[in-house]
């Protein structure tokens, strides 16, 4: 546990007792300050009083009259569609609002540092898609080439159940735009932005909030290096402000599908390869083309994405190149889990909509289509395009006749449930196929969560193995 410095002696309140509620009030006293905590739902009060942590009702008068700080846990509104009732209520009072990203960095570092021989540092991903992957493949990359490294934030654990930082140690930190837009203190050394489409609009008033959430990140961190996807708008916009001029080495523009000319700093993939560009020159490429972990274009703008921060703290490209390799992907994420007589079988049960089905679609040449589910709104359309690359869907779920109905073009089997999808897919794929579990769908027809459909997926083919 990092302990949370600057409140010694005085009281903090933490509104909010899921996973990060919990560490930073317990961070908060560890680090010598009085926390008391609120929730709304009585079963996280009851759990964090097991804990030891003491509540306070935070909705009643005169609750914040000794309390430094309100600490709040990202899924509380604080501006948008309503501030909570608590937000206010500390507001009203004076009393600053912050969260546990705010927190962890002026509580990372100090004066601990002077005895390392290299400085431990930070690199923050934040963006619309491909945050997880590109997080995790930074660290996975990291800790191949022996490089102490640690991932936390929207992946995996909390900031403050992190263990102190070891001699030349990486801490990656994956944060969403709840994060970034709260947080008092954003100071990472490396900066990844990723790519923007709309998300989360409500929360943060519109696209112009929701970028605004994630430019804080650049503009109020001063990262040594920025990490900027500049396939949007906003990405152009955002690299644009933070350099100089056209050879600015502090900022390394990042495009998949795109070659980025100038003499700065640039990575971009094309047509499977990667390539690094600096000074007008290139200095390296990786061909990912056979990467099994990282298929298709988002993951290819993922790896550069890595790749940049990767090199941005010191990394060669054969050492990134080798972690490229050895990466298994994420779970339930394009994740490649079996192959059999030249029949590839991926999970990317994640896939719960028509957006995130149309990208794994697009990765591979010839599918055997499992999908299906619990339908959203807006149809299946959008994936009539990539239906050339689909040699035959099985469509699952409870409602698997009227999804079928949608697939226009493609050829389409009933099966009903993944037990018998995965057999038949099995049964008639060929040589040089991959059995794709992409279902477009969500999973509460059937499962309790997406986890729980890709975890049935990769048993119903070891199975058969």
């Amino acid at each position: 546990m990092i302990p949370v410095r600057g409140f010694e002696g005085r009281t903090v309140a933490v509104l909010g007792l899921g996973r990060s509620g919990l560490s930073v009030a317990h961070a908060l006293e560890a680090g010598g300050a009085q926390a008391v905590a609120w929730d709304d739902g009585a079963a996280a009060r009851e759990r964090a009083e097991g804990e030891g942590i003491v509540l306070r009702d935070l909705t009643r008068a005169g609750a914040f009259e000794d309390v430094a700080t309100l600490v709040v846990s990202p899924g509380i509104p604080h501006l948008y569609p309503a501030p909570h009732p608590v937000v206010v209520a500390a507001q009203a009072a004076g009393v600053p609002v912050d969260n546990d990203i705010g927190l962890f960095f002026r509580s990372f570092g100090g004066a601990d540092f002077d005895r390392f021989d290299t400085v431990p540092r930070v690199i923050a991903v934040t963006g619309s898609n491909g945050k997880s992957t590109t997080s995790a493949l930074i660290h996975h990359i990291l800790q191949e080439a022996g490089r102490p490294a640690q991932l936390a934030g929207n992946i995996g654990r909390g900031v403050f159940d992190t263990q102190a930082a070891r001699d030349g140690e990486v801490m990656v930190l994956e944060l969403s735009s709840y994060q970034t837009e709260l947080a008092r203190a954003l100071t990472p050394d490396v900066a990844v932005f990723t790519n923007l489409t709309p998300d989360h609009l409500d929360r943060h008033g519109g696209m112009g909030g929701y970028f605004a959430a994630k430019r804080r990140l650049f503009a109020e961190g001063g990262p040594d290096r920025a990490v900027i996807g500049v396939d949007e708008p906003e990405g152009r916009y955002l690299a644009g402000q933070l350099a100089e001029d056209g050879a600015e080495m502090r900022v390394i523009r990042i495009s998949s599908g795109s070659k980025l000319d100038g003499p700065g700093w640039s990575v971009f993939a094309r047509k499977g390869f990667l390539s690094e560009w600096r000074g007008g020159r290139q200095v390296a490429s990786i061909d990912l083309r056979d990467i099994k972990g990282l298929p298709g274009a988002h993951n290819h703008q993922n790896a550069c994405s890595a790749y940049g921060a990767l090199r941005a703290v010191g990394l060669g490209p054969q050492a990134i190149e080798r972690g490229f390799g050895s990466f298994p992907g994420l779970p339930h994420r394009s994740q490649h889990i079996a192959e059999r007589d030249g029949v590839a079988f991926v999970n990317d049960s994640k896939a719960t909509n028509v957006d995130s089905a149309a990208k794994a679609l697009a990765a591979f040449s010839r599918i055997r289509w499992i999908c299906g589910g619990l339908q959203k709104e807006g149809g299946l359309e959008a994936l009539i395009p990539f239906f050339g690359h689909v040699a035959k869907a099985y469509v699952i779920g409870r409602e698997a006749e009227a999804f079928a109905r949608q697939l226009t073009g493609c050829e389409a089997e009933i099966c009903g449930t993944m037990d018998v999808a995965v057999e038949r897919a099995m049964a008639e794929a060929q040589a040089g196929e991959t059995v794709l579990l992409s279902p477009a769908a969500a999973s509460f027809d059937q499962y309790d969560s997406f986890e729980r459909r890709g975890e049935d997926f990769a048993a119903e083919v070891k199975a058969r193995l």
